[in-house]
Order: C-alpha cells, then sequence, then structure tokens
C-alpha cells in the first residue's frame, strides 16, 4: 500500500526573479506538493507520517532563506530540503508565480 498526501496552492511570499525589481519587491508564490508517505501513515499516529506543518515551514524557510533567480532553481531547492528533512518515497514540488512581471 502506499499513501500519497498533496497539499496544493501553498501561498508562501518570496522576492524572486530574474529581473532586479522582482527581487525587491515580495510576491506570492504557489507550490504544489505531493509526498508518498510511509505505509505506517495509516496507523494515523502523527509519530508515523509527515508533519505537514512541518512541511510548510520547510518550504516558507528555503523561499526566506535565499533569493532565486528560476522558478527551477526554487523548486528544486525546496525538494532537496523536503527529502533531506523527511521520511518520504518521493515528492513533487510545483511552483507557480502567478503575478509574473513583464
Amino acid at each position: 500500500m502506499s499513501v500519497t498526501v498533496e497539499l496544493y496552492g501553498l501561498e508562501v511570499p518570496g522576492a524572486h526573479g530574474v529581473e532586479a525589481a522582482e527581487r525587491q519587491t515580495p510576491q506570492t508564490f504557489l507550490y504544489d506538493l505531493r509526498l508518498e508517505v510511509p505505509d505506517a501513515a495509516a496507523s494515523d499516529r502523527l509519530e508515523d507520517t509527515v508533519d505537514y506543518r512541518e512541511v510548510v515551514r520547510c518550504v516558507q524557510e528555503v523561499s526566506g532563506g535565499r533569493q532565486f533567480q528560476l522558478l527551477e532553481a526554487m523548486a528544486a531547492a525546496v525538494a532537496e530540503d523536503l527529502v533531506g528533512r523527511f521520511v518520504c518515497d518521493w515528492e513533487r514540488v510545483r511552483v507557480l508565480m502567478p503575478a509574473v512581471q513583464l
């Protein structure tokens, strides 16, 4: 059995982008996360699975910890941090930038 949990539309502010103006004014980035968690999660005990409050904190820390020019680099950094912190068989990170500045 595998258990997949998805967090969609997680809003995290950040000052990221290629243009200097994007890095000066924070904007909202949307994250969609998909984690395959241990089968033990079916026990209904928090200690047997991933605490999603901590997952949200992880994304916030990565976004707030440095500036990224590319969404791809930001998504990769979040994915790397998730793998390093949590026990999950795999994850998928998608980042959306709703207010693209031209």
